[in-house]
């Protein structure tokens, strides 16, 4: 069940990109209604592995490649349509590469994308909700207020300019978050993956 929500997020996402091509403004708007569906969707998913017991490594991982994938994809296309700087996008998708690389090694060792944190600095950054919370919520603000802006710049509509501003401004926190975040990943990770298998597994 938390696994088939994760992957309803996909569709929804496409769906959402399609709108945001729309030339007027209602399909826009709709737009923005369905990012907050989107993000609900994301902490549904958690919520549902965790009630029925659910959670497992597959999981985890399903849930960082959609993750992965409804962030990068709104960025670039956000970018596309010239309401964010190339340079988020950029920063967004060199960042996702490396931490990414780390962690598809992780199952492999017998951890779960998040178990390469050794550190409780490292936890705290990568796996705390004092940090991932504000990072989504964040991203969330971001995806949504930049969707609005879209649709308010048909026919030059009013409360343009604030919400432009604040959808900058919740954009670039956003990234800087997003970076932060990593730094704990692409120290720890390699001194994880460089730790010996345990004796049964070594000798498979």
């Amino acid at each position: 069940m938390a696994n088939a929500i994760t992957l309803a997020r996909l569709p929804l996402l496409v769906v959402i990109v399609g709108l945001l091509y729309q030339p007027d403004s209602g399909a826009r708007f709709v737009a923005a209604g369905l990012v907050v569906l989107l993000i609900l969707m994301d902490t549904l998913d958690g919520v549902v592995a965790r009630a029925l017991h659910q959670e497992s490594l597959i999981g985890s991982v399903l849930d960082i490649a959609a993750d992965r994938t409804v962030e990068l994809l709104l960025w670039v296309v956000y970018a596309d349509l010239d309401l964010i700087p190339i340079a988020i996008p950029l920063l967004v998708i060199g960042r996702g590469v490396f931490v990414d690389a780390l962690r598809s090694v992780a199952p492999s060792r017998g951890l779960t994308p998040f178990g390469l944190m050794r550190s409780r600095l490292g936890k705290f950054l990568v796996k705390s909700p004092w940090l991932r919370t504000p990072y989504g919520i964040a991203k969330a603000i971001a995806f949504c207020l930049l969707a609005i802006q879209h649709g308010l710049a048909v026919g030059g509509g009013g409360g343009l300019r604030p919400v432009a501003s604040a959808a900058q401004l919740a954009a670039w926190v956003a990234v800087v978050l997003c970076v932060a975040r990593a730094i704990p990943v692409l120290v720890e990770g390699p001194r994880s993956l460089m730790d010996p298998l345990p004796p049964r597994e070594a000798t498979k």
